[in-house]
C-alpha cells in the first residue's frame, strides 16, 4: 500500500486572503485595541495608543527575524528580563574509578616539597645538560 506523505507541513494555510489565521488574529486584535481606545479616549491620548498597538501588531503579523516570528522573538525577550540571573558556578569533584589502569606512583615528598622556583630551576638545568649532549643516533 502506498501512502501518501503530506508536503511542506512548515507552511501554514492561508484563511482569509493573502492572511493566515494567526496573522488574522494579531491585525484584528491590533485593530480592535485601537478602535476601542479612539472611541473612548480624547484624539492626541488615543493617539498614543493606537500607533503603539498597530506597530506592535504588525510587527506580530509580519516581522520574521533569523527565520523566526516576531511572537518568539518578543517571548524569549519577556522571560528574560522577568526572570532572575543568577548564574552559580559548582565546582564537582571528579570521580576515578578504581579498576582504571596502573599509574605511575609518585613520591609524595617530591610532590610536597616542589615548589615552583625549583621547578623552574629544575627545568632550566635540564636544558642546559640536554643541549650539551650528542642526540641519539638510530
Amino acid at each position: 500500500m502506498e501512502y501518501q506523505v503530506p508536503q511542506f507541513i512548515e507552511v501554514e494555510d492561508k484563511i482569509f486572503g493573502p492572511l493566515t489565521l494567526r496573522q488574522f488574529i494579531y491585525i484584528i486584535g491590533g485593530v480592535g485595541i485601537s478602535a476601542v481606545a479612539f472611541l473612548t479616549l480624547p484624539f492626541f491620548v488615543a493617539l498614543f495608543i493606537i500607533v503603539p498597538t498597530g506597530i506592535f501588531a504588525f510587527l506580530l503579523a509580519f516581522y520574521k527575524l533569523n527565520n523566526k516570528p516576531f511572537i518568539e522573538i518578543f517571548e524569549a525577550a519577556f522571560n528574560y528580563y522577568t526572570n532572575r540571573r543568577l548564574y552559580l558556578w559548582k565546582k564537582e569533584q571528579k570521580r576515578v574509578a578504581i579498576e582504571q589502569a596502573p599509574q605511575k606512583k609518585e613520591s609524595p615528598v617530591l610532590a610536597k616539597s616542589l615548589s615552583a622556583q625549583k621547578l623552574h630551576d629544575l627545568a632550566w638545568s635540564l636544558d642546559i645538560k640536554g643541549s650539551t649532549q650528542k642526540p641519539d643516533t638510530l
